[in-house]
């Protein structure tokens, strides 16, 4: 669904509530405050909290499927494919830092199946996506086979998630990136063969 002006700037406002609030902070009242427009115009819109909720999953997954199929059609190696997957997230993060709360944050879709399940199946397009490419590693030769490529998978997203939450934790005070390069310097030194 392509989305109005109107409706990413909600989901945008949506997610920096989110951010501040937390979840109970995401109303309808809150939104069409911090917006500057009225609850029916939030509700010409979307439908709902949910709806809205929705729309934000929906919006990460597809972004999640074009960059997985781009990254996979690349002519990157297997670590290539790593340092760019780690790259990508940490810009994504230093652009749009509220985003880490709504992503980082699955207990909040818990109360609802449909969510539930909409961020479930982008975490799993992410694992899929991690474990291809370890396995594309491992029969080149790059990565160890000795260790189970979803262990390794575990390990790198295991290790971003926590880099990027003690960052948020931190209120942003170290340089991401650089910490995330030497993160995923020591990985490489415990996968590669």
């Amino acid at each position: 669904m392509m989305l109005t002006n109107r409706q990413e700037q909600i989901i945008k406002e949506a997610i920096n509530l989110i951010d501040e609030k937390g979840i109970q902070g995401l109303t309808i009242k809150n939104l069409s405050k911090a917006i500057g427009i009225s609850e029916p115009g939030i509700y010409r819109h979307f439908e709902s909290k949910f709806h809205i909720l929705a729309e934000i999953l929906d919006e990460f997954k597809n972004n999640t499927q074009k960059f997985n199929q781009q990254l996979m059609q690349s002519n990157l190696n297997s670590l290539q494919k790593i340092e760019k997957i780690y790259q990508t997230h940490f810009d994504l993060f230093i652009k749009n830092p509220a985003i880490i709360s709504v992503i980082f944050a699955e207990e909040i879709f818990n109360n609802d199946k449909i969510l539930y399940k909409k961020n479930n199946e982008i975490l799993q397009a992410n694992e899929n996506l991690i474990s291809q490419i370890i396995e594309e590693g491992q029969n080149a030769g790059e990565i160890k086979s000795e260790i189970d490529k979803k262990q390794i998978a575990t390990i790198l997203m295991g290790s971003l998630r926590l880099l990027v939450k003690k960052w948020k934790q931190s209120l942003y005070s170290y340089n991401l990136i650089y910490e995330g390069e030497k993160l995923l310097e020591s990985i490489k030194i415990l996968i590669i063969k």
